[in-house]
């Protein structure tokens, strides 16, 4: 039996999404939007969708870019974690 690989993506990869868990609030927003203008510069905000947890503590923002390459996607990745407020990037 052969390990089953991860599907391969072609860049640039249009409407790749990055969903981000962190704590609630504006400044979660506003950090998700500067790391995002950074890396892919232009990408549609108004297609960023906003999911509540139960209490309201937590939100999962769901952001659509055009991925263009693994190092792209390694950095806003590096770049979301090292905040605190950010507690999972997918």
């Amino acid at each position: 039996m052969s390990e089953q690989q991860p599907p391969k993506i072609e860049f640039p990869c249009e409407n790749y999404p990055i969903k981000v868990l962190g704590e609630a609030g504006q400044e979660l927003h506003e950090l998700v939007i500067d790391v995002m203008e950074r890396h892919a510069p232009g990408f549609d905000q108004t297609r960023i969708t906003i999911n509540e947890s139960s209490k309201g503590r937590f939100q999962s923002l769901t952001v659509w870019i055009t991925a263009t390459g693994e190092p792209q996607l390694k950095a806003i990745h590096e770049d979301l974690r090292i905040h605190k407020r950010i507690k999972m990037v997918m």
